[in-house]
């Protein structure tokens, strides 16, 4: 049964198992410990741990039994299929100088998996990689999935803690860093996104920044060792603020909490309050699941706005292009419902109008406010609750190109009896022969990166309306950088198997990432222009430091935010550092890497980005220049951004 109900929460991190050994009863190990112990599945070994293909006693027909813990038959294909991943055998070793035990290791790894796939099994869990080389085990793991499509499998890497792992941010030597040993194999592996790995949580942790680089891999698994747990003042099994964190975090990343070993805490197993089970029966690792489905039930539920955004979590659109396109009435509709953005645009426009009308002129002076990009209204809406809110007075002319959005503006100004203050302008504002120069300027233009929706070509169209004093809202904003590990989104652009995707960007909710350094500016755009002769093509060269104590780690692409400063201290936008808290219009850019580039503890990743500007579109382009070179990515050839 799931570890508990938690509002909007229906991942898989609501299901945990646990590691079992071998038994060839099996449907004894799925009753005992889905019924007795009420865990969700079982990590059970497929085959008797003493098994060689090389000792094996043939018939005379050549057609020996192989020793599987029981037939298919002794659970439903549903029960299977649910309830149980497979253990591949530990003692295999694809790479060990002992011919005998490499052929052995081989066949019987084939012959497991087999039985797997046979059996209809989700996933199975393979041992650790041992020694310092894998080759042959990834090229082996390589060729099983070429040949198998329904079956996921988990790399086991113990969760290691670096030698001079220290908890200062000091320097780390990577002796034992576990991602080595994962990354090796699935740089190896050509075939893995049915790679995957789990976790083995010890006792001891690395760093936090070691830890964080873990939520940009497919971990599918966290195998929590009973040897993990402290003991409270009531005899029963607790884990230290750092594990209970790490687990908190796996809850929310899907990550599957799976227990191991022999329990430690024997009298917490005897629990004389406990009605379910007789003593003798109680599942002697149930208080270490008890105590696993307290942490996800003290969880706080999922808020709406995280419920809302759960469809898109790591999920790759295309930017909108609103210069281009028309939005749909879908699209106005979900960005209208952002409340938190068009309160920030109402104090905006509130502290303007204060400060271009003094309180002895509010009666006499009316202020020419211009909407461009009005879309359906929110922005006008604002505006004249501003106005409002302050006692100004406005005349109000709400410029849109799209037609359809045009005729919600007209019934929106007669049902709210706006006809003597606003005019509504059909037009593209770029083209539009304003009969008066406007006090204020407030436009809605920006973009997941800031400037990827043309707002800095809009607006240049649109400042030959602005009086020479006029105020632009917003009146800058500059997108931000960050280098990040994003194994899923990679592997999704991966799977188009052409160039041209890994020359897109794309507006993403990010979610299994890890950030690997803070974000850098990129580029600013301040509005009104200071001067005509201003070029929006731009160029910078960025050097991001990846911290000492994180180790090695993954480059696949890079996050792109924007924060925007809407009037004077008024600030609107996504950069982590400084995002504006419950606004959802406006998720991440992501501008992936065709190959990643590893990065070393206290490395220096160098990164250079232009915004190119042609005669009819504007395009971004990137690259590595150390500690690797990559090709020069050109999103050109997507045609983004055209209709200029």
């Amino acid at each position: 049964m799931p570890l508990g109900e938690r509002l909007g929460d229906k991942s898989d991190s609501r299901y945990c198992g646990v590691e079992t050994d071998f038994n060839d009863d099996m449907a004894h190990v799925f009753h005992f410990n889905l019924f007795s112990g009420s865990f969700d599945f079982v990590v059970a070994p497929l085959m008797d741990p003493s098994y060689r293909p090389s000792l094996m006693q043939k018939d005379g027909l050549g057609s020996g039994v192989l020793p599987f813990a029981g037939s298919d038959l002794v659970l439903s294909p549903s029960q299977w299929s649910s309830h149980v991943v497979g253990k591949i055998s530990s003692w295999i070793d694809l790479d060990s100088e002992d011919e005998t035990l490499r052929r052995d290791s081989e066949t019987t790894l084939k012959q497991e998996i087999a039985w797997a796939s046979h059996l209809s099994l989700q996933a199975c869990l393979l041992p650790a990689p041992k020694g310092t080389s894998c080759a042959n085990y990834a090229r082996c793991v390589n060729q099983i999935l070429q040949g198998t499509h329904n079956i996921q499998l988990w790399l086991r890497i113990p969760l290691m803690k670096p030698d001079d792992d220290s908890m200062d941010g000091k320097s780390v030597t990577l002796v034992d860093d576990s991602w080595e040993s994962w990354n090796s194999f699935r740089l190896l592996c050509e075939h893995h996104s049915q790679l995957s790995v789990a976790l083995d949580i010890l006792s001891t942790l690395p760093s936090t920044n070691s830890l964080g680089r873990w939520f940009g891999e497919p971990v599918r698994g966290a195998i929590l060792n009973t040897d993990c747990f402290l003991t409270n003042s009531h005899g029963c099994p607790c884990l230290s603020k750092r594990h209970q964190r790490l687990i908190t975090g796996f809850f929310n990343h899907s990550i599957q909490i799976i227990i191991s070993g022999n329990s430690v805490h024997p009298e917490a197993s005897m629990d004389a309050n406990d009605s379910s089970y007789k003593d003798s029966q109680r599942h002697p690792l149930r208080p270490y699941l008890d105590y696993v489905g307290y942490l996800y039930q003290r969880m706080d539920p999922l808020l709406e706005q995280e419920r809302f955004e759960l469809g898109y979590r790591d999920f790759l659109q295309s930017p909108l292009q609103p210069l281009m396109d028309n939005l749909e009435a879908q699209t106005y509709e979900t960005f209208e419902k952002d409340a938190v953005k068009y309160i920030q645009y109402q104090r905006a426009v509130s502290k303007a109008l204060l400060d271009r009308v003094p309180d002895e002129e509010a009666y006499v002076k009316t202020i020419v406010l211009m909407v461009v990009g009005a879309g359906r209204g929110p922005l006008v809406r604002a505006s004249l609750q501003a106005a409002e809110e302050t006692g100004r007075k406005l005349k109000v002319y709400a410029v849109e190109k799209n037609p359809n959005a045009v005729v919600t503006l007209h019934a929106l100004v007669k049902l709210e009896g706006w006809e003597d203050t606003v005019t509504i302008v059909s037009s593209d504002m770029r083209h539009w022969n304003a009969p008066v120069k406007a006090d204020i300027l407030v436009s809605e233009l920006l973009g997941s990166f800031g400037d990827n929706e043309l707002s800095p070509e809009c607006l240049d169209g649109a400042q030959r309306f602005l009086k020479q004093d006029g105020i632009s809202i917003p009146s800058s904003y500059t997108s931000f950088l960050q280098p990040v590990t994003a194994s899923k989104l990679h592997n999704d652009v991966k799977a188009h198997k052409d160039l041209v995707h890994f020359e897109t960007a794309y507006v993403v909710k990010l979610h299994n990432v890890a950030k690997l350094s803070p974000s850098q500016p990129v580029f600013t755009f301040i509005h009104p222009k200071r001067s005509e002769h201003e070029s929006n093509q731009r160029y910078k060269k960025l050097s991001f430091v990846i911290p000492s104590d994180t180790g090695s780690a993954m480059v696949h692409g890079f996050a792109g935010y924007f924060d925007a400063t809407l009037y004077k201290d008024v600030h609107l936008g996504i950069e982590p550092s400084t995002a504006t808290p419950n606004m959802f219009s406006w998720f991440a850019i992501f501008f992936p890497l065709r190959a990643p580039v590893c990065v070393g503890p206290d490395s220096t990743l160098e990164v250079h980005f232009w915004r190119c500007c042609g005669p009819t579109k504007v395009w971004y382009e990137w690259c590595v220049a150390s500690p690797s070179s990559s090709p020069i990515h050109n999103s050109n050839g997507r045609s983004y951004w055209v209709g200029l």
